[in-house]
């Protein structure tokens, strides 16, 4: 393993390197700038579609990587032009620590943006030391607003806390404050108005997002799957949807507001309809794998290295062989629904 004088050594060099470069652009001239970044693969919360109620098999401490190897790949990830990164986990608040890291994450020159992830079970507790650390954008998934079906959801019976952590954070103006529902038909769909609501009267975004074949056990059939435009269309009853347009560092929602609404509505199509043309993303797993795309189960080893003590600019290759080789399109994957082995949590949500 890297020893702590050399890990500090070359995180100096980094600092002093005058070789930053704007985001990069990959063989498809996309601008990759966006480090979807996952910190642990525990979890408080067992959702039916990311992993099992029991038999997890969990990554070993001594493999997660490190707060100070995070920090030290994020700074190298800022050298191939990443400019954003969300934490994800698991749930990133289980992890021991968070915020004196969040700390020093913030403090890293020509990042633009951090944001987190949450299932907001914890979001309450740690909504002011957020704030504190200068984040103000946050997503929180949500799948119902019916505690008994939240329970069924996430085979644990939390939802007060969640919305408790979801007020506390209106409270503390996070904006935006996003909703991440995925929909998932015959068990959550016929909330879907009542989650478009929501934006009626407050300045909240809600994400719908399609039901993804992640993982071998995700509990994912055909007859669960529910389009974006299936949605769409229904919330559409409620009014007309006005197209918003996308910053460079946005995912790859399609957002809309429904006329007069304070807040708005987004639909990510992962499945039904590809976005591989202007994803900006790339994906570091808490084990320390680089991933060019959610649904290839392709991956570059960048923890061994670091490690092994290689230096920044054979790391840095790294970063930029995951940007070169990531998928140009969903060529890659075979005819039917996309789908890769992990589990979502192990990933990254």
């Amino acid at each position: 393993m890297i020893s702590a004088k050399n890990l500090i050594k070359h995180i100096g060099e980094l600092e002093n390197d005058s070789t930053v470069m704007n985001p990069r652009l990959d063989q498809k001239h996309r601008t990759i700038n966006y480090l979807r970044l996952s910190i642990t693969d525990r979890c408080n919360l067992r959702c039916m579609y990311c992993m099992p109620d029991e038999g997890i098999d969990f990554v070993p401490h001594a493999e997660i990587l490190s707060y100070e190897e995070i920090l030290h790949l994020v700074r190298i990830s800022v050298r191939n032009g990443i400019r954003k990164v969300r934490l994800t986990g698991g749930e990133p608040l289980v992890r021991k620590d968070f915020i004196p890291f969040l700390e020093k994450l913030s403090a890293v020159e020509e990042l633009k943006e951090i944001t987190l992830t949450t299932n907001g079970v914890l979001l309450k507790d740690y909504a002011a030391a957020l704030r504190d650390c200068g984040i103000c954008r946050i997503n929180v998934s949500l799948d119902s607003l019916k505690p008994e079906r939240f329970l069924r959801i996430t085979r644990r019976d939390l939802f007060h806390k969640v919305w408790e952590g979801i007020e506390e954070a209106e409270r503390l103006h996070f904006h935006p404050l996003k909703i991440n529902v995925v929909a998932m038909k015959g068990i959550n769909d016929d909330e879907v108005l009542d989650f478009a609501r929501l934006t009626l009267d407050k300045p909240f975004h809600v994400r719908f997002i399609e039901f993804m074949p992640v993982g071998e056990n995700n509990n994912w059939t055909s007859e669960r799957f529910v389009t974006a435009e299936e949605l769409r269309t229904r919330i559409k009853a409620m009014g007309d949807l006005e197209p918003l347009g996308h910053d460079s560092m946005d995912g790859p929602a399609e957002r809309y507001k429904i006329k007069g609404a304070k807040g708005e509505v987004g639909f990510i199509s992962a499945v039904s309809s590809h976005f591989c043309d202007t994803c900006n993303r790339l994906r570091l797993t808490a084990e320390g794998r680089l991933r060019g795309c959610l649904f290839s189960d392709k991956e570059i080893d960048v923890k061994r290295p670091l490690r092994e003590g290689k230096g920044d600019d054979h790391l840095a290759a790294l970063f930029k062989r995951a940007i070169d080789e990531k998928p140009r399109g969903p060529g890659h994957i075979p005819s039917g629904p996309r789908k890769c082995i992990r589990q979502m949590s192990s990933i990254g949500g």
